[in-house]
């Protein structure tokens, strides 16, 4: 099996991964509305394939927090379900987020679950005095650092990057 950057060629496979993982429901999560008309970073797309399939896939979308500061959207991370628990989860992780650090990124959140992400530096307390638009569970909304220090003095709401800042929905 290979880690390499996502192509064209391997959409259609992506997409019935994440269809296959998180189902129909998946559109009407928070994290969809700041993926709504923005491309995800190709250069951080990543596909674990294993003899020409695609079993793996992990996304980052830019956003803004507050309106000014930079940071990475990560998802959705998605495993083959016949290829759970071999590690290609972690090793997508592990490659991602050292491209993301290679290209000066510094700050990156998700949606997940933290016992783990948590292996990979994702903790609640770092997303703390961060806000996502719509409903989520804030429970879920972890951060990391890939510089430390990027989240000081940091706060407010994640919006699109280069766009005016999404309305908190009630």
């Amino acid at each position: 099996m290979k880690i390499v950057t996502e192509k064209t060629i391997h959409n259609t496979e992506v997409e019935r991964l994440v269809a296959e993982a998180f189902g129909p429901e998946r559109f009407a999560k928070a994290v969809y509305r700041l993926r709504e008309g923005v491309a995800h970073d190709a250069s951080l797309a990543l596909v674990a394939i294993d003899r020409s399939v695609v079993v793996g896939t992990l996304r980052f979308w830019p956003v803004e927090i507050a309106g000014g500061t930079p940071a990475l959207l990560l998802g959705p991370l998605v495993t083959a379900p016949d290829r759970q628990g071999e590690g290609i989860g972690s090793r997508l992780m592990r490659a991602g987020l050292a491209r993301a650090a290679a290209q000066g990124h510094r700050i990156v959140v998700l949606v997940g679950d933290e016992p783990y992400y948590r292996r990979f530096g994702f903790v609640r307390s770092l997303a703390r005095r961060l806000d996502l638009p719509g409903q989520y569970d804030a429970a879920r909304f972890l951060a990391r650092e890939l510089v430390s220090g990027a989240l000081s003095g940091v706060c407010g709401l994640i919006g699109l990057p280069d766009r005016q800042v999404l309305d908190k929905v009630a």
